[in-house]
Parts: C-alpha cells; structure tokens; sequence
C-alpha cells in the first residue's frame, strides 16, 4: 500500500470475504439495504422487543432520543452507538450490532442524532455535522441515567467521526470511556465530499434522496422559520450543503464548515482514550488516503482492510459482519463473543 502512516503502520486486517462479495459497491450497499436490511428485521425481535425509549436533556435545551437494549443476563459493560449520516438507531446494521453485542452480554444505548429516525420535532434548530455538543451532552446524560461500566463508544461513518469527537471531549466532560471504536469514520469531509461527486452515481442520489426526505419534514414542523423550497430541488450534495451553511448555520463557507469537523492530520494526537480506528482500502465514501496522515497516540490503532467497502465487511452468504466481531474482541479483550445465558 503506497504512503506512509504518520503515527505506525496500520495493523492489516483479518478479513476475508467470499469472491463474489469483495466487490466494494456490494459490501457498501449491503451494510443497509437489500437481503442484510431483510435478515436484520427478521433476526431483531429480541432487540425490538427489549429496547426502552429514553428522551435526554442534552443541555442548551437540547433534546435527543435514544433506544437502550439490555443482555439477557448481567451486563459486562455499556456501548453507546452511534449511527451514519441519515441513519437511525434503527438502521440495519445498529440492529445487527446490537443483536451481537447483546449476545456477548453488553447492554447497547443508541442513540438518534439531532432530525434522525422520528425526531424532527425534538428541536427547532437543523442538524448539522458540527453540532458536537448536544452528542458530548447526550454521552454524559447515558452515563448517568445508565450506571453500567466499563462504558464504551462506538460509531460508524459519521458516527464514527462523531464518536472520535467526543471522545477527545470525555475526560474534561466527565464521561467514563473505556474504549472508542470507530468504523470507516469520516476523516476529511472535504474528500469524502469529492469522493461522492467524482464516484458512483448511486451514492450522491442515495443520500440526497434521504437529506431531502429530512429536510421536507423538517420544514413541514416548522413551517415559520424554514422555507427549503429552493434547496430541494438541488441535485449537488455540495450546493445543497452550501446553500444550508449560508442560510441555516453560523459558518461563513462551506470550506469552513467542512473543516468544522475535520479530524484529520494531528487532531487525534491528544486522544487520551484508547481507540480503534477501522476502515478499508476499497471504501468508496471515505477515502483511504485521509488516513495516511494521521497523527494517533500510543494506545490508539488503526486497521486498515483490502476489502469491505463502506461499513460493510460483509463475510460469508449468511451476512455476517466481520466489524462486528471485531468490535466485541476490542470492548470485550478476548473474553469470548458470546457469554453464557446471554444468547438470543
């Protein structure tokens, strides 16, 4: 692999899927949608049927929601979820991750970013990928509603990014991280914007059919302060976020709102909890360059994988995910995937 990494070398990752499913687009597609989305529904009923809704105080007057799943038995510890860009906490693969960890005895808190799943109402403001304070809030407010511990964190994509974010905030925020573990996080959003543009069709037209779907509603709440009418007939990812930062938010440029949250180069140098970053060579959303030039601490890792797309890892035809498993073997250190009497 070309370049260099500028803390280590990244750890090379154990995964490998069937020939047919290495294609990219494949493993990025089938992390939410097609036969994966079908199984997860049909695999979740212990999931649906255990979470418990929580609405968190967030500070500023904030309000996000959340779903928390308990084990079966004792908990061995809390992972906090964070979900992708136009995601949910009911995405196919939040139930999937919750599903696994819940079966190795973690509790599971996930939780709704700002105008995610049915949420719009919540709060009059618009979402916006700077907005790291209300998650910092609701990471505290988990904390201390749910006294499981060891507590962990872990996002995909812009979750990822998120997740990352907040745990460079938690010793001075007061949250008790253990672990953070990042799945194809966005590095530079600037490239990952490129990306979108410069790549497949059926990334930009996926997400900015979701975006509009959002926006719609938002502005159907609010009808007295969002008039969206002009932006959703945009068919730029770029113009529709310009045109959103110039009117909806308090940055200047696009550029600068992008930079906003950025955590590329030596933004994560001060990471003071130990973290896993994992992404693959072949994302077609987050580029693999953006890691080349990261500065990480000592306890911070990165894995980097020929295969799995974005967020997908997909590793044999029952649809499992190889994140998943890697993601129990981090929190858990090895203890075993699936504790006794927590099976599901």
């Amino acid at each position: 692999m070309a370049g260099r990494f500028a803390s280590s070398e990244p750890v090379k990752a154990e995964f490998q899927p069937p020939v047919l499913l290495r294609n990219p687009h494949v493993q990025s597609m089938l992390a939410s949608v097609g036969p994966r989305r079908w199984l997860a529904r049909h695999r979740a009923g212990r999931v649906r049927a255990t979470e418990r809704v929580y609405l968190l105080d967030c500070g500023d007057g904030v309000r996000l929601q959340g779903v928390y799943n308990p084990p079966a038995g004792e908990p061995r510890g809390l992972v906090m979820l964070l979900h992708g860009w136009e995601g949910s906490a009911h995405s196919t693969y939040m139930l999937n991750t919750t599903r696994r960890l819940n079966r190795s005895g973690l509790a599971v808190f996930r939780l709704n970013f700002r105008d995610h799943g049915p949420t719009h109402h919540l709060n009059e403001g618009i979402f916006h990928s700077c907005r790291l304070d209300e998650v910092v809030g609701a990471a505290r407010r988990v904390a201390e509603l749910i006294p499981v511990r060891p507590m962990y964190l872990a996002g995909f994509s812009l979750g990822g990014n998120f997740a990352l974010r907040v745990a460079l905030r938690a010793p001075e925020a007061g949250i008790p991280l253990t672990r953070v573990v990042a799945i194809c996080p966005v590095i530079h959003p600037r490239n990952g914007l490129h990306a979108m543009e410069d790549g497949v069709w059926f990334y930009q037209h996926y997400f900015l059919r979701k975006w509009r779907r959002s926006l719609r509603r938002k502005q159907e709440l609010f009808p007295h302060r969002y008039e969206l009418s002009e932006c959703l007939r945009m068919d730029s990812m770029r113009e529709l976020t310009a045109w959103l930062v110039e009117h909806h938010s308090e940055f200047a440029t696009i550029d600068q709102y992008l930079d906003g949250y950025a955590i590329a180069e030596d933004r994560l140098a001060s990471l003071e909890v130990p973290s896993t970053l994992l992404t693959a060579e072949d994302d077609p959303i987050i580029p693999v360059r953006d890691f080349r030039d990261l500065v990480l601490p000592e306890h911070a890792e990165l894995i980097v994988s020929p295969h799995g797309g974005h967020c997908g890892f997909v590793e044999d035809w029952r649809m499992d995910s190889w994140a998943e498993k890697l993601l129990v073997e981090r929190l858990l250190g090895g203890r075993g995937s699936e504790a006794p009497g927590h099976a599901a």
